[in-house]
C-alpha cells in the first residue's frame, strides 16, 4: 500500500470513530467530562491526521536537518567559572 491508501484508511476510520462517538453521545449524553474528552481526543485525531497528510503531500518540502560538527577541543574552562559541578556540589564545601 501507498501512503496515501494508508492514510484514506485512516481517514475512513476516523470517520467511523466520529459515528461511533456521537451514537455515545446520544445514549450516555454530552455533559460527562468523560464524554468530552472522547470528544476532544477523536478531534485531536482528527487534526493530526489531517497535518500528516498535509506534510505527505509535499516531500520536497521536507528536508534533512543540519549537521553541527562539534569540536574536539575543550571547551574554555572561562565559560563555566560562576556554575557548580552538578551533583558535586561548589568545589570548596564536602558533600555530607
Amino acid at each position: 500500500m501507498s501512503v496515501q491508501d494508508d492514510l484514506t484508511a485512516v481517514q475512513r476510520c476516523l470517520d467511523d470513530l466520529a459515528r461511533s462517538v456521537g451514537r455515545l453521545e446520544k445514549q450516555l449524553g454530552t455533559g460527562g467530562i468523560e464524554m468530552r474528552r472522547v470528544r476532544t481526543d477523536a478531534n485531536h485525531l482528527r487534526e493530526s491526521v489531517a497535518l500528516l497528510r498535509d506534510s505527505a503531500a509535499s516531500p520536497a518540502t521536507q528536508r534533512k536537518p543540519e549537521l553541527v560538527t562539534i569540536p574536539d577541543t575543550p571547551y574554555d574552562d572561562s565559560l563555566w567559572i560562576d556554575t557548580d559541578d552538578e551533583g558535586l556540589g561548589a568545589r570548596d564545601r564536602h558533600a555530607p
